[in-house]
């Protein structure tokens, strides 16, 4: 059995770019190294840790195993339930300090406790071994190991087995509340779709487009949906002992006590501005490409108009990317700049300020589709058709002014043969015939966009966080010439292993034990870590899509399920595989993404209200999908809501009766919200295990604290005897005239 290592501290004494540096430079990194590391051991050993180091992967690389002592161990837990107890929090479900053989403390709670006394301040009580901080430079990062024996078993059950067969508890006492918490809302999230998804289908293959019943039964299922998770959270926060853990939170390194809490809101005010910024680029951005693409590639049919088609998907993929990392960067210097006091209130910052961009990239696509191209679509590519004609002849008149002409020759699908050049005038780059033009705009686009997000990107997605890391690892393993390796330190094939001199060669008989765990230590090491913000961004962006959009598609929801019944897997087997052990981490809510899904489930309202309103097909049309109404049949004022108006006083009511619409649709979402949130309140909150388990654990804990102290509780019985004590009131005491009125009273009856 391999040595017990709960922690594992990575420490780099050559920097990566020593190569440049002089030979006074590297002696003083040494000279420097040196110290800090003789600083890091003695600082563990001084706190009763066993530490020791070994090499690394890379050269100048070092791994400081760490494990903690029981009695190290007892103190941690008596501090935290101290802690616990003077902060108001449930007794934790935490052994007690000498009953460890009975009731083991879980794999996460023993690496929770043993890594934050390892990273935290002294203020908090622990060692202040941060990575990133001035004195310790040098270390990387702080680590747990994976346990292989319980991560195969996870897979073979995610694998084999239906969703709700894994048991969540188990996955919470090996990785914390965090990941827990997530796979409880992944699993929660898969089994509610279920509903949408029968109800999409129906309506998909019996029901009308655009349904008006349809976007109403969504929308009440995403408001009950939100609502029940909201009550779910704090039952499991009961139930697991956590609710309010924000409160006994460690303190961040960086965070300043000092700071004046209106500076901190000021700064992060000052944020909101590049917000907008970024924001106003990425929807100029985004218009853009999305002009380009539905209408300019469209009407040009100039030399290389098959490739033009791609210049889309190229300028996407070069520009908005690039964009979204410049402004995640931003925002995360903005968020370290704001000094919040907990690592769970900056992560939700840093989240919300991501997450909006991103949800602009996800969803605005598709809603210039709806908005613009479909109702407004054949007035726009006039306009870009004319813009576009005209631009087009006065380059080529001024082409044909300094004596420059095109060679047909080119055979790209100009027009012209036989290598004669042709004029300005003969040559014609792009659709002038506005029938022609019609009859090019796409009336399945929307439906067309639909299926691309909810299968296309979604198994692109699939592959990115499963095949793409074997892909990314095999290479970087063929560059460095130690062949191919899966992350978890099996390699595959034969491969020489080189040992290092003064590492065991197999002379005891845990040599070769050793030397296979070590190669686990640093096969791990090399893993990035595991950040459930992506996850979680997944998912809510995927709820936004049904929500928002399914109108469209109605076969949505299911994709959505379909897609989650792997996801589970993919996700399980991601962190078991392709990233380092999370880290447990104390919470008791999913943070800034329920507010996210609240915001989205009211944004729902409004666009499943404008889409009926502005594509729901008149009763005597309605076995036509109603997708994009007929284009090339009837003129654009009939084709929205079906009043064929003038096309400006068409566009004006259009707009104005959307407007109302969406007003009404805002103040009906409040009112359904609040009947949902009353009736889920009373049928799974009020009188539930975990509420009366609320109300009772503040009045155990005082209970405890004044038996502690020798003074009775108001539910003891406790008989005090009656001391005979002189006063002259005696008399007044002893006549009680109670029974003699009331025997009175029942005489005169």
């Amino acid at each position: 059995m391999p040595p017990h290592v709960d922690i594992v501290i990575v420490f780099c004494a050559i920097r990566k770019k020593a190569a440049s540096f002089s030979k006074e430079q590297v002696r003083q990194n040494a000279v420097k190294a040196e110290r800090q590391y003789s600083k890091l051991i003695n600082t563990l050993t001084r706190a009763g840790l066993k530490a020791v180091g070994r090499r690394g992967e890379s050269q100048g690389q070092l791994l400081v195993m760490v494990t903690c002592p029981q009695n190290v161990l007892a103190k941690l837990i008596h501090c935290e339930r101290h802690s616990d107890f003077l902060y108001g929090l449930p007794m934790s479900k935490l052994p007690s300090t000498s009953d460890f053989e009975s009731a083991p403390l879980s794999p996460a709670d023993r690496i929770r406790l043993i890594h934050g006394f390892i990273s935290s301040t002294p203020e908090d009580g622990g060692l202040g071994i941060i990575p990133g901080r001035k004195e310790w430079d040098l270390v990387e990062s702080v680590m747990a190991l994976h346990d292989h024996d319980f991560n195969d078993h996870w897979i073979r059950l995610w694998t084999r087995h239906r969703i709700a067969s894994v048991e969540l508890e188990k996955i919470r006492d090996q990785f914390g509340d965090s990941v827990a918490l997530y796979f409880f809302f992944l699993t929660a999230y898969t089994q509610a779709l279920i509903f949408p998804a029968a109800l999409g289908t129906i309506y998909y293959l019996w029901g009308k487009p655009y349904s008006a019943s349809y976007s109403t039964l969504l929308l009440l299922w995403s408001i009950a949906f939100v609502e029940w998770w909201r009550l779910q959270e704090r039952i499991l926060s009961i139930r697991w002992c956590i609710r309010g853990s924000w409160r006994v939170e460690k303190r961040r390194a960086d965070y300043l006590p000092s700071f004046p809490w209106w500076k901190q809101e000021m700064r992060m005010m000052a944020g909101l501005p590049v917000i907008l910024l970024f924001a106003t680029i990425l929807a100029v951005m985004l218009t853009g490409i999305f002009v380009l693409e539905a209408f300019v590639t469209q009407l040009y049919k100039g030399p290389g108009h098959t490739y033009v088609a791609f210049a889309p998907t190229i300028l996407f993929s070069l520009l908005v990317p690039r964009l979204l990392a410049m402004y995640q960067k931003l925002a995360t210097n903005f968020t370290d700049w704001e000094n919040h006091k907990h690592q769970s209130n900056h992560s939700s910052s840093l989240s919300l300020k991501v997450f909006t961009l991103s949800a602009m990239n996800a969803y605005l696509g598709i809603a210039l589709s709806a908005f613009v191209y479909v109702p407004f679509g054949e007035s726009v590519m006039n306009f870009v058709q004319s813009y576009l004609f005209t631009g087009g002849h006065r380059a080529l008149a001024l082409l044909e002014k300094y004596n420059v002409s095109f060679n047909a020759t080119s055979n790209l699908g100009a027009r012209g043969a036989g290598g004669k050049k042709i004029s300005a005038a003969g040559l014609n780059l792009w659709e002038s015939d506005r029938k022609s033009a019609r009859r090019m705009l796409n009336s399945s686009r929307l439906q067309d966009q639909m299926f691309a997000f909810s299968v296309t990107n979604q198994a692109v997605d699939t592959f990115t966080a499963i095949g793409l890391p074997y892909i990314l690892r095999a290479v970087e393993s063929f560059r460095n010439g130690k062949g191919f390796r899966n992350g978890t330190g099996k390699g595959h094939g034969k491969k020489k292993r080189v040992a290092f001199d003064d590492e065991p060669v197999g002379h005891d008989a845990h040599g070769r034990e050793e030397r296979e765990f070590l190669e686990r230590v640093r096969s791990e090491v090399v893993l990035p870590e595991y950040d459930v913000f992506t996850d979680y961004s997944e998912m809510v962006t995927q709820f936004g899509y049904v929500a928002l959009w399914s109108t469209i598609w109605p076969l949505a929801p299911a994709m959505a399920l379909f897609n989650n019944y792997i996801e589970a897997r993919s996700d399980a087997f991601k962190i078991a595989v392709h990233t380092r052990r999370p880290t447990p981490v104390r919470t008791d809510t999913i943070g800034p993404w329920l507010e996210s899904l609240s915001f989205l489930t009211w944004l729902s309202a409004l666009t499943n209200s404008a889409l009926v309103y502005l594509f729901r097909p008149p009763d005597q049309q309605e076995h036509e999908l109603g997708s994009m109404v007929a284009a090339n049949a009837t003129d654009e004022s009939q084709h929205l809501n079906h009043h064929p108006l003038p096309s400006l006083a068409a566009t004006r009511e259009l707009l104005m009766s959307a407007l109302l619409i969406a007003l009404f649709a805002s103040h009906g979402y409040l009112v359904m919200r609040a009947a949902v949130r009353h009736v889920l309140k009373h049928a799974i909150w009020t009188g539930s295990k975990e509420m009366k388990e609320a109300e009772h654990v503040e009045r155990e804990m005082k209970e405890k604290y004044l038996s502690s102290l020798g003074q009775c509780t108001p539910d003891e019985d406790v008989m005090l005897e009656v001391t005979d004590e002189k006063d002259e009131w005696a008399t007044f005491w002893t006549i009680d005239e109670g029974k003699d009125d009331i025997g009175k009273m029942l005489k005169d009856l």
